[in-house]
């Protein structure tokens, strides 16, 4: 754990070594508060609803803007070989990148909590959705994390980790889509609702934390990350 802790410190300051974290964290709230407002005084209803909804496209972009640089800078600048020969397994690395990278986009996801305190101000808006809202982009976001993280190690230039990344979390969202669901065979229907990231964010973010979307997004993080643990071993025995 010593070890896993020394390297999400070592990767999350790395994000305040430049001004990339500031910008990103302001760029971020700017965007998601002029369009949540947007609507929010059009509507007249003290809820956060079209912020969770705009989220999940929100994060199409962002997250894979935060995992971009993880691997692909680390063999870019030829530091992934000497990392790889420290005394630290590739899960401990993998884990303490994950760790750090999810450490930042939580702290840019509560740096909006002036949203609901501005809606309290307003009215009474009903706290169970806001919470299960604030729940679910975390644990989605995490997901997105663990997606970014596997695809930026398959590559050294950032602009494909992140343009690989966009397409790859649009298309596990997309596929829970309706639209996707009623022209996908019918026993494929199901399990495609299953595997789409977005389904499961729409449960939690009407204020139901159920544990099977725990459990999925859980899931979807380890798996990404057991990929990417794999993707490092296969560079060794290279």
């Amino acid at each position: 754990m010593e070890n896993i802790f020394i390297i999400a410190k070592k990767e999350f300051r790395s994000f305040f070594i430049s001004p990339i974290a500031y910008v990103f964290i302001t760029v971020y709230l700017v965007v998601t508060n002029f369009l949540f407002f947007q609507g929010f005084f059009l509507n007249n209803q003290a809820d956060m609803r079209g912020y969770f909804g705009l989220l999940p496209w929100v994060f199409l972009f962002f997250v894979p803007a935060i995992t971009m640089r993880s691997w692909a800078e680390e063999k870019k600048a030829k530091t992934l070989e000497l990392m790889l020969t420290w005394p630290l397994s590739d899960v401990e690395v993998v884990v303490g990148k994950f760790i750090a990278s999810f450490a930042f986009l939580t702290i840019a996801i509560l740096a909006s909590l002036t949203i609901p305190v501005t809606i309290m101000m307003l009215g009474s808006p009903d706290m169970g959705p806001i919470i299960g809202g604030y729940a679910g982009a975390i644990l989605m976001g995490a997901a997105y994390l663990a997606i970014g993280l596997w695809i930026s190690s398959h590559t050294e230039n950032q602009i494909i980790a992140f343009i690989v990344g966009v397409v790859v979390t649009f298309v596990l969202f997309m596929i829970s889509n309706p639209f996707v669901l009623l022209a996908a065979p019918s026993w494929l229907s199901p399990i495609l609702s299953y595997i789409g990231l977005g389904r499961h964010f729409e449960s939690i973010e009407r204020g139901v934390i159920d544990s099977r979307d725990i459990v999925y997004y859980l899931s979807v993080v380890g798996f990404f990350l057991f990929l990417n643990v794999q993707s490092l071993a296969s560079r060794k025995w290279e």
